[in-house]
């Protein structure tokens, strides 16, 4: 078997779902959409799960993930600050659970906080990536591994010298990792 490369699992930047710095979180949503219908299932097992964000000269300069998408429907959340790391911080399940009535968050329908959502711009929650979050195309597979599992990553932008040619999505080297596992075992 080949030594595996980042270029063998990319899913190439014009197949993702991407949306302009002036797009909306409707927008963003309407494109992820579109993008998950189109997604040639042939090739991918997995639909995508963020949206790439581009500016004026069509480069890459923002992520949003599906927790994105949920941070930005309840707005107070930005009372609470970063949120990531708090539920692997040490705090008890009850101290967070308790944030929920001290935040009043999701005491509104979804459907009341999602109606005042949609008009935020994607730039107002959109994460930008760090410089751990690139990879490039001919990256070995084990190389970009060891970043995902380092930086907690769901996906890296892969890179071309400095352009950015795709996106290496968690669930498709995990499953080249499965399917790798099962040959194993005869």
């Amino acid at each position: 078997m080949k030594k595996m490369l980042v270029t063998d699992l990319m899913v190439p930047l014009e197949e993702y779902a991407t949306v302009s710095m002036e797009a909306t979180l409707f927008d963003a949503v309407m494109a992820l959409e579109k993008a998950q219908e189109d997604i040639d299932r042939s090739r991918y097992k997995y639909l995508h799960r963020a949206i790439l964000v581009y500016d004026d000269s069509n480069k890459i300069v923002g992520k949003i993930s599906q927790l994105d998408v949920l941070r930005a429907i309840e707005p107070k959340y930005g009372e609470i600050g970063p949120t990531g790391a708090l539920s692997r911080s040490g705090l008890s399940p009850q101290f967070l659970k308790s944030m929920l009535d001290r935040y009043s968050l999701w005491d509104a329908s979804v459907t009341s906080l999602c109606s005042k959502a949609i008009n935020i711009k994607v730039t107002e929650f959109m994460n930008t990536p760090a410089e751990g979050e690139y990879i490039q195309e001919s990256a070995s597979l084990g190389e970009a591994i060891h970043q995902l599992v380092m930086g907690n990553h769901q996906s890296l932008l892969v890179t071309r010298d400095e352009e950015i040619v795709g996106i290496l999505r968690l669930t498709d080297v995990f499953s080249a990792i499965f399917h790798a596992m099962k040959s194993c075992n005869p």
